[in-house]
């Protein structure tokens, strides 16, 4: 062993030793932000040294209290457990401004709008449970190489990545899908979110403090969406490149957070256009989307409570697209009650709309297969909206009840408005 790599061995070691002997939170003390502690000072030490653990898990019940296209109450659950872990390199091994993340998903359960949405419709609404999705299967999330110049100014980021970590990113705590982080990923073609991960790379460069641009390029591979290739790290069988485009602005407006992103997306993948007769394959997928959010108010001076504000939008390629238009409005509040300072709670809106090109196929198939199958059904626009009150147990578990109105499930009409009570756990072990 070298000299070198012994002195990184004896920090870490001492480092363990120092925090042992100091005052670390037990298991389950409330003012831990960790359910079972600081490992008696470990975990803490191990971070000092440049390792830092994750252990998360996210639940999501969900009953359909009336309405839908089945009518009758059910109560579903969906929920993820994540592991992941940060490795500081410079720490580590001596690599300057570099460090390494690896993180493991595992999602289980079923969703409520199985019975909510309307089962012959051509192009999905939301869920009203935004962990339920990809399949009940454990997969390799995160794992990427990120590296930093010039004092930050410019930022490289390489390895198995999904889109939604870096592009059109948001803070959210609502449980429906409409209303959380990396909506591209949601309506635009060939976009994997989270817990789907892609070989790709990522450039940025903050310009300033405030001002950054980035650019990326995703590999998109189909078969990574097989709930057996969770931890393949295949290239064959690729289909094409996604590249997303982004500028964004930080301020602080009056001492309060805000973030303003416009992205364009870019991939050359085939994918049939919607249309009558002639259907045909287009190699043009793109879109534009926005994410808007700034903090406005602040709660007697406190800049940790206080009012904040978000939209969101997408516009879609018109020929392959199946939802071509998307918005969301809402608002958030933090500590809304002196005696609950870390509460939270926040009422959302978004709007769904069907490309029109998806009825004309609706309309060709319905008139040449009469009487052999069950008509597809006409699709038009899907709001959402949500309101939820977040409990801050302890810091380490947070419980947030809410209550859910979709009209037009799936965005058929016919189907009956539903009204969804749901339930959403955060724990951080």
């Amino acid at each position: 062993m070298k000299k070198r790599e012994i002195g990184y061995c004896i920090a870490t070691l001492g480092a363990c030793a120092l925090a042992g002997q100091a005052q670390a939170y037990s298991a389950f003390d409330p003012a831990s932000p960790y359910m079972f502690g600081d490992w008696g000072g470990n975990r803490t030490a191990l971070e000092q040294a440049g390792i830092s653990f994750d252990f998360d898990y996210v639940g999501e019940a969900a009953s359909n209290v009336g309405g839908g296209y089945n009518s009758s109450n059910t109560t579903k659950y969906a929920d993820q457990f994540a592991v992941g872990a940060l490795f500081d390199l410079d720490k580590l091994v001596g690599i300057p401004d570099a460090e390494f993340q690896i993180t493991v998903t595992n999602r289980n359960g079923h969703s409520v709008n199985d019975r909510i949405n309307h089962p012959g419709a051509s192009v999905g609404g939301s869920s009203v449970q935004e962990v339920q999705g990809r399949g009940p299967v454990t997969r390799l999330t995160q794992f990427w190489y990120r590296q930093r110049f010039f004092d930050d100014a410019l930022v490289l980021k390489l390895g198995r990545i999904p889109v939604g970590d870096d592009f059109a990113t948001i803070d959210s705590n609502f449980q429906n899908l409409a209303f959380g982080s990396g909506q591209p990923g949601n309506w635009g073609n060939h976009i994997y979110n989270w817990p789907i991960a892609q070989w790709a790379a990522v450039a940025r460069v903050n310009f300033t403090d405030q001002v950054y641009a980035q650019v990326g390029a995703f590999n998109v591979n189909d078969s990574n969406l097989d709930n057996d290739n969770g931890f393949d790290l295949r290239t064959s069988g690729t289909d094409g490149t996604l590249f997303p485009i982004e500028v964004g602005y930080t301020p602080q407006v009056n001492g309060l957070p805000g973030a303003y992103k416009l992205g364009y997306y870019y991939n050359n993948v085939d994918s049939v256009s919607w249309g009558g007769r002639e259907q045909s394959v287009n190699d043009t997928n793109s879109g534009l989307y926005y994410v808007a959010q700034q903090q406005v108010t602040a709660h007697d001076g406190n800049p940790d409570r206080g009012l904040t504000l978000f939209s969101m939008g997408n516009v879609n390629h018109g020929d392959t697209a199946g939802i071509d238009r998307y918005l969301s409005v809402g608002a958030t509040y933090k500590g809304p009650f002196d005696a609950r300072p870390q509460d939270d709670l926040g009422i959302g809106v978004a709007y769904l709309h069907v490309n029109d090109d998806v009825n004309e196929y609706v309309r060709y198939y319905n008139d040449t297969q009469p009487g052999r199958v069950t008509p597809l059904p006409e699709q038009g626009h899907e709001i959402d909206v949500e309101l939820y009150y977040g409990f801050h147990l302890t810091n380490y578990l947070t419980i947030r009840p809410n209550l859910q109105y979709v009209k037009n499930p799936s965005a058929v009409d016919s189907v009956e408005n539903a009204w969804v009570v749901g339930t959403m756990v955060q724990a951080h072990f």
